[in-house]
């Protein structure tokens, strides 16, 4: 690693070097990292961004001692956290270790969290267990202010609530405040805002921001977020096969790459583009009353801890027509998840009625659901809850057409193929299960298996916020692709509007279970009625990624570039990475 990147030896709380970590012995060995050279000052933010499967969060467990199996090995020259030699530690050390001094967010919230007591509860717990002299209304309190402080408007409601009661990134904002609780002098987050909204992404960013400006806490975050990533970070960290292939102050990274993986990342990243041209151009709609799906007046209500009712949908109106694509967009817990639940008749909805080609959706029973299940498929948030852990790639993809009785055993093995060729994975991972795979590779089974009944309609819950921009432009081009071929119309719940911006023919924004602005992708996104759209639009990460690129390119001169690093020409940057899947 170039020095003049790296912190000055004596400022650095966090030092790696030519850190090696692999499965397996002799020719059996399967790397994951190779000879990874990384540090991390004191009070500075460091990036590590690469695609799925790249090693970025083999990295983190290695830095915490979380990777140690009896088929697992690692060797490195160096890893120090201030003057403690991680090499080396016992388990009693780790448990001194890690927490206090060392935080730790990791990538499912719902598999960090425990399923049978209040997340108000759990944060008691861990703020008490780091700060034993507090009595228990101190503490309560305390906790209070932490969940104000990663989002919550009202904590006293979120307090007494079980995870499964959750969204997806609520739960992810109480894991984050869980990891704070010890005031660690070093935070590793594992995609930390992934499943977040823009608006309660910068929320938590700000708020990370913050206490690493008034307490000194250094941040080492992976993300496939480039927006995030640039915005937030110091410097970048470019990880590919395991091996570092850029790395340097943010500015340069963006204004000059050196490696060309890195502009075919640079290429497929969005918020680089202008935004106002970055909406397709798509031909006009067909009529309404053509729709393929139509909800009207949908109404669905949760119970509380305390018996209240609590208003998770109200009164949505919704329509999705024949080979369109509609994205829902808004914060978390805004009721998205559940409108998804109720439309392919996961949960009974109060009141309202939901058609789906001909079907009355909330009667359906027996056979006439089974059908209705082969037509309408769902694509979930977490593919870690989604997949069972005890099958391989091809058990969980043949299931579907098991159960719908869709061909032979050798025709099903056949078409389990292709759907992974068409996902961009080879058929070696036929034999692999689900933690095996990285969290991006999981989500592609994950999709696989939903278009392997060839649906009419998709319910995407956000199927490409866990993956890096150059496969999430695959998965969208992937998705595009088939919807052409065949009609596919599908429903995107997402919270990133570069996502709905590209992708999406229109728009739906909720807020508190209620639509409160509908139309097309371009009159939206562009020109908002509402308040609180104008909000996410403005929140979005991104806009001090330009300046820091804009200042990278007047104030650098042109970078020296190994011989192995010749950059692309810009025009050749995006076929590098459609060549590059291909060799996968």
């Amino acid at each position: 690693m170039d020095q003049s990147e790296r912190p000055a030896n004596g400022n650095a709380l966090l030092t790696i070097d030519r850190l090696s970590f692999w499965y397996g012995h002799g020719k059996n060995s399967n790397a994951t990292l190779n000879n990874v050279s990384l540090d991390v000052a004191k009070g500075e933010v460091v990036a590590l961004v690469g695609e799925s499967g790249s090693g970025k969060s083999t990295l983190i467990n290695c830095i915490i001692g979380l990777h140690s199996t009896s088929a697992a090995h690692m060797n490195a020259d160096t890893l120090r956290f201030n003057d403690i030699d991680l090499r080396s530690l016992s388990s009693r050390e780790w448990r001194k270790l890690r927490g206090r001094h060392i935080g730790y967010v990791s990538q499912d919230p719902v598999g960090s969290l425990n399923p049978l007591l209040p997340v108000g509860d759990q944060l008691l717990e861990a703020l008490r267990f780091f700060r034993p002299e507090l009595g228990r209304v101190q503490a309560r309190n305390l906790v209070l202010d932490q969940l104000r402080n990663v989002g919550f408007p009202e904590p006293q409601t979120i307090y007494g609530r079980y995870p499964h009661q959750l969204s997806g990134g609520m739960n992810q904002r109480v894991s984050i405040a869980a990891a704070l609780s010890g005031e660690p002098e070093l935070l590793l987050a594992d995609e930390p805002t992934s499943a977040l909204d823009v608006s309660v992404q910068k929320q938590v960013l700000d708020h990370l921001s913050d206490l690493v400006s008034r307490t000194g806490t250094s941040m080492l975050f992976i993300t496939h977020d480039l927006a995030v990533a640039a915005d937030r970070a110091e410097r970048i960290v470019v990880l590919k096969d395991g091996h570092v292939v850029e790395h340097g102050a943010v500015g340069r990274v963006l204004g000059n790459p050196r490696h060309n993986y890195t502009q075919a990342l640079l290429a497929a990243a969005p918020f680089l583009n202008d935004h106002a041209a970055s909406t397709t151009q798509r031909p006009p709609l067909p009529r309404l009353d053509n729709a393929l799906l139509q909800v009207r007046g949908l109404h669905k209500n949760f119970s509380s801890r305390d018996g209240r009712s609590i208003a998770a949908v109200k009164g949505v109106d919704l329509d999705v027509l024949p080979g369109e694509t509609v994205c829902v967009v808004g914060e978390s817990g805004s009721g998205k998840t559940t409108l998804a639940r109720s439309i392919l008749k996961l949960n009974d909805p109060e009141a309202g009625t939901i058609l789906f080609n001909g079907y009355d959706v909330p009667t359906l029973r027996k056979a006439d659901l089974k059908r209705y299940r082969r037509e309408a498929q769902m694509v979930y948030q977490n593919p870690f809850s989604s997949l069972d852990l005890r099958f391989n790639v091809e058990a969980i993809l043949r299931e579907p057409l098991s159960v719908h009785g869709i061909g032979t055993r050798s025709e099903q093995r056949a078409e389990a193929r292709r759907m992974l060729d068409l996902v961009g994975l080879p058929d070696t991972f036929l034999s692999r299960r689900p933690g095996e795979l990285s969290g991006g590779q999981r989500q592609r089974i994950a999709i696989a298996r939903a278009l392997i009944t060839a649906p009419r309609l998709l319910v995407l819950d956000e199927a490409v916020s866990a993956l890096d921009v150059s496969v999430q432009a695959r998965i969208l081009e992937l998705l595009g692709s088939i919807q052409r071929e065949r009609g596919l119309a599908y429903l995107f719940i997402t919270h990133d509007l570069s996502v709905a911006r590209s992708f999406a023919d229109r728009v739906y924004v909720m807020k508190t279970g209620q639509v409160i602005e509908s139309g097309h992708a371009s009159s939206i996104l562009n020109n908002p009625e509402h308040e609180y759209t104008r909000l996410l639009i403005s929140a979005a990460p991104g806009i001090m990624a330009h300046k820091k690129r804009e200042a990278a390119l007047s104030d650098l001169q042109p970078p020296s570039i190994a011989e192995n690093e010749t950059p692309l020409p810009t025009d050749e940057a995006a076929r590098y990475l459609h060549q590059q899947k291909a060799k996968a």
